[in-house]
């Protein structure tokens, strides 16, 4: 398999500004993109993975110039979006300013697997999505790009797969490998059942730790928790010769997944006891003792140290992606 390995984002969103410091404009400390694209230089990058709002306030020169830097610097550019948010027609135009073949778009806001929390909504975000990739898809193939569908700690390993099925080869899917624990999956069976279909990976991974009402996951360099990346990897193989993948370490705040709850299982299509026990007895792999500190800098309000922070976490997860030889 050819990996083409390198950064989004989204695990440095405090140091790069898009996070808790304000935008590039009103924050001239944070990296912006200027600054993103320096640091995936100099962790010797192959892809990036670029949040729209960035290019968006781009003129046509300014675009023209940013690819020819990207290309100078040997780096394949990933669009990255929300579907309940977008503009595809500028999503569109942007990724064929810039090359880019494929359009990253995370699906609905629902995190922790936690579609009870929506309540109703949940079957309108479902209607949403549908009427919405039935109108991109189409205008995605007439452009030679792929949209490709994160799971988003929202979609199981089957749903995503039936939006693929539903509307064709322009509907793919980009694998956030942390996110099969929200779902109630374990790792291997969630990359056994989407591995045909993906097209793009987010390397993220979870310490867990267990609580009276499910799973927290926190935040822990990639190749540090419970994400078994070599035989991931190996069943991706299989189907995949060609893959970008970026680096992508948790949010700041770390996810607590409710699932011995009943209500958080409202939505759910029932599970068999099997699958739900390979979930658990995966979630045990680096597993956090229960009185263990969870918390991020952020979560203790210690922005001074959120930089350094997020800056380690990176290179230790290039170092642990460098043995596994994914970067």
């Amino acid at each position: 398999m050819k990996i083409r390995a390198g950064l989004n984002p989204y695990g440095l969103t405090y140091t790069l500004g898009l996070q808790g410091r304000g935008t590039d404009r009103e924050n001239p400390d944070g990296r912006g993109l200027e600054g993103f694209i320096d640091l995936a230089v100099e962790l010797n990058s192959q892809a990036i993975e670029i949040w729209e709002g960035w290019l968006t306030p781009l003129s046509d020169d300014e675009l023209k110039a940013l690819k020819q830097k990207l290309d100078g610097l040997g780096l394949t550019s990933i669009m990255s979006s929300g579907l309940q948010t977008c503009d595809f027609d500028t999503l569109v135009r942007l990724a064929k300013a810039l090359d880019s073949k494929l359009i990253r778009l995370a699906l609905t806001p629902i995190l922790c697997g936690d579609r009870a929390a929506a309540g109703d909504r949940w079957y309108d975000l479902i209607n949403a999505v549908r009427s919405k990739l039935a109108a991109y898809a189409p205008v995605a193939e007439a452009n030679g790009l792929t949209i490709v569908i994160e799971n988003h700690q929202d979609f199981t390993s089957r749903e995503l797969v039936g939006w693929c099925d539903e509307f064709g080869p322009a509907v793919r899917v980009v694998y956030d490998t942390g996110n099969s624990f929200p779902v109630a999956e374990a790792p291997l069976d969630f990359t056994r059942v989407i591995a045909p279909y993906v097209r793009h990976v987010h390397l993220k991974d979870y310490n867990v730790q267990w609580t009276d009402e499910g799973l927290r996951l926190v935040r822990c360099a990639i190749g540090d928790g419970a994400v078994p990346f070599r035989e991931l990897f190996e069943i991706l193989a299989d189907h995949q010769p060609d893959l970008t993948c970026v680096l992508e370490p948790g949010a700041l705040e770390a996810r607590h997944v409710r699932l011995f709850t009943p209500g958080w299982w409202k939505g759910y299509a029932p599970k068999q006891a099997e699958e739900l026990a390979a979930c658990l007895l995966a979630a045990r792999t680096s597993r956090l003792p229960d009185d263990a500190d969870w918390q991020t800098p952020w979560e203790k309000g210690e922005d001074d140290r959120l930089v350094e922070y997020e800056m380690a976490m990176i290179r230790k997860s290039v170092a642990n992606m460098k043995q596994l030889g994914i970067m």
